[in-house]
């Protein structure tokens, strides 16, 4: 027999001190650690994927749409466990905040995808790839040059095939299954101009591209400020240079549209769509 504490359901009490140890105590009931990890309940619904920015998650709490656990959350800016369960009535969750930007294209430019094949370049956690299955995508491949970064339940789809450790600009068409029928790139630190004839490799007559243009990494150094293109001149010199590439790698440009949401450091970004050597195979 133990003096100093004992076993409730398999867990430890200090009978001495009349604490718990951080674990729950009856069925039920349920203790957080006091050093777990936690963060405001806005920042984690956005990178959840349930908003698109705080202020969207500030007026998903104050409609009481927002459950933490059981109860309606108090407030946007409370504190909750990183790993706290989180509800959003009615919302579409995304695996990140891309699934947004490429959430608003699609709605802009009136896109179907529903049974296409399609292909994720710069995949990163998967958020244009969760977009897609959403939207009826048969099948997406997930092209990134890191490893780990895909979400889990990404990674349990049976429509999902990962191509981790990937360099787009190398990798065999035939070996990921290319043509297809949908092409879609977010990528950071090189510029989609640069890989419009790589994006022509993986299509065909036909294939609609849809990519995130992020002035910040098409325009010069000297064109930013702390990271940030400020000039809307020269955002429009990146989007019309992208448009220019993609037209030489034999697609057809056929619309702009501005992210619905900003970039990191609230940089704004872009969504350009094109059509590999015209009409789109899917509507």
């Amino acid at each position: 027999m133990v003096s100093s504490s004992r076993a409730v359901f398999g867990l430890r009490f200090s009978a001495r001190r009349g604490r718990n140890t951080g674990f729950p105590l009856r069925a039920g009931s349920v203790v957080y650690n006091a050093s777990m990890k936690k963060q405001r309940l806005d920042t984690l619904l956005v990178e959840r994927g349930y908003c698109a920015d705080a202020d969207a998650a500030l007026r998903a709490v104050l409609a009481r749409e927002v459950k933490v656990g059981d109860a309606y959350a108090a407030s946007a800016a409370m504190r909750v466990p990183v790993d706290a369960e989180i509800a959003v009535k009615g919302r579409k969750r995304f695996v990140s905040r891309g699934g947004w930007k490429l959430q608003g294209a699609l709605e802009a430019f009136g896109q179907e995808v529903r049974g296409a094949r399609c292909l994720d370049v710069g995949s990163s956690t998967g958020g244009f790839t969760d977009c897609l299955l959403q939207a009826g995508a048969a099948h997406v491949a997930c092209v990134d040059v890191n490893y780990g970064q895909l979400a889990w339940k990404l990674r349990q789809d049976a429509r999902v095939e990962a191509f981790e450790r990937t360099n787009i600009r190398l990798a065999d068409p035939g070996a990921l299954g290319a043509p297809f029928d949908v092409v879609v790139a977010d990528l950071s630190f090189i510029g989609l101009a640069r890989l419009a004839p790589v994006f022509a490799r993986f299509s065909r007559e036909g294939t609609v591209f849809i990519g995130l243009v992020k002035p910040q990494f098409e325009s010069r150094h000297d064109e930013t400020e702390r990271g940030v293109v400020r000039d809307a001149a020269v955002r429009q010199r990146t989007v019309d240079e992208v448009r220019a590439a993609l037209s030489d790698a034999g697609f057809e440009p056929t619309g702009v549209v501005e992210s619905p949401i900003t970039g990191p450091e609230g940089n704004v970004e872009y969504l350009v769509r094109a059509v590999y050597g015209g009409e789109g195979v899917v509507g």
